[in-house]
């Protein structure tokens, strides 16, 4: 069992401050200052700490003609998940993108994104993994009633190209629910669910030859977003049948649990020593609150709940979760970027939040 930390929820001296609104934008991904986003299948990228927030068009990759038009209505959209959902960039300039059925790849001198691979079982991964020697890396997310052998597909030509890198043996795993790079540890972190001894957190070596677990079985271990730090690892359950929490693993393997959360967490982001997890509303019988939140930590002692949006009106079978999306990637500036989805009012919009240490 974890150990537990009194801190959890409480006050500390630092707030957010609004900065900008931008509607229909999803942030995907911080560059260092940069922050790209989609517009449907526009893929954009401004500055974000410029006196004036200035998107810029990147590239744009071409859908079935059927999606060119739902993707251009808010409730379309959600309905056919339509879009950029994860991108990750090299350092040679290549961007890669999960869109509906396929990894797409940029390189550095075009301005429409190609197919890089179609995906077969699943709509998309749910993030895309780079490592500083230009190695990618994403895993199958996908149904799998029948605890089918899982991959994790991996492309080390800059995105031209993937192959099947690790597997989890049939009856292992239902699916992948995330792979970080540790800059700190130069490790990946591999994330699994979704029942029982399906839970798992996994170290990896950057080529992924070895991978261990270093937690496995119960909800508990049922996670999506992590956030490497120096000394820790950070991690929110993500879990419909229990409680909710944020915990921290030291490099020393001890597990302690942060703070509870009003409902199942799929996503973390750091902004310099500032760690936020957001929430989804994802009903059960645990999980009743229909608020969708960010909550973050100056010191990774005191949690505290930032923002707050109400669930939409629209069925969450058809139209998504409400949910709150906090991009990849590594960000240098002191601005948070929340994308919000199905919540009333700011649905389908990016904020722009300023971290202010008071």
């Amino acid at each position: 069992m974890p150990e537990e930390n009194g801190a959890a929820l409480s006050k500390s001296a630092w707030s957010l401050s609004p900065v900008a609104t931008f509607p229909g934008l999803r942030a995907l991904l911080w560059s260092d200052t940069f922050l790209y986003a989609s517009r449907g299948y526009e893929l954009l990228r401004a500055e974000i700490g410029a006196k004036s927030i200035e998107w810029k068009l990147v590239a744009q990759y071409k859908p079935q003609w059927w999606r060119s038009g739902s993707s251009s209505f808010h409730l379309s959209s959600r309905l056919f998940r339509d879009g950029f959902h994860a991108l990750a960039n090299l350092s040679s300039g290549q961007l890669v993108g999960a869109v509906p059925g396929a990894i797409v790849t940029l390189n550095p001198d075009e301005r429409v994104f190609r197919i890089s691979h179609r995906i077969l079982r699943g709509a998309r991964p749910l993030h895309i993994a780079a490592t500083p020697d230009g190695h990618l890396y994403w895993g199958e997310y996908f149904d799998n009633p029948g605890r089918d052998e899982v991959h994790i597909y991996a492309s080390t030509d800059l995105g031209s190209t993937w192959n099947v890198a690790y597997t989890f043996p049939k009856g292992g795993i239902r699916h992948v629910h995330n792979i970080v790079h540790d800059p700190w540890q130069h490790c990946l972190w591999i994330l699994t669910g979704d029942n029982g001894s399906e839970c798992r957190i996994l170290r990896a070596s950057l080529d992924l030859r070895t991978a261990q677990p270093v937690l496995s079985g119960g909800q508990q271990v049922r996670a999506v977003a992590a956030v490497p730090g120096e000394d820790e690892f950070y991690f929110s359950s993500d879990t419909p049948l229990e409680r909710n929490f944020i915990y921290r693993l030291d490099r020393a393997g001890i597990l302690c649990r942060l703070a509870e959360l009003n409902s199942s967490s799929i996503y973390g982001c750091r902004v310099g020593s500032t760690i936020f997890f957001s929430t989804m509303v994802e009903p059960s019988q645990v999980n009743r609150d229909r608020a969708v939140s960010v909550y973050g930590s100056l010191d990774q002692i005191s949690w505290q709940r930032k923002l707050e949006w109400k669930k939409d009106r629209w069925p969450m079978r058809f139209f998504q979760y409400g949910n709150a999306i906090l991009p990849d990637g590594n960000n240098t500036t002191e601005f948070l970027a929340v994308t919000t989805i199905a919540v009333s009012p700011g649905d389908m919009e990016t904020s722009i939040w300023r971290v202010v240490a008071e």
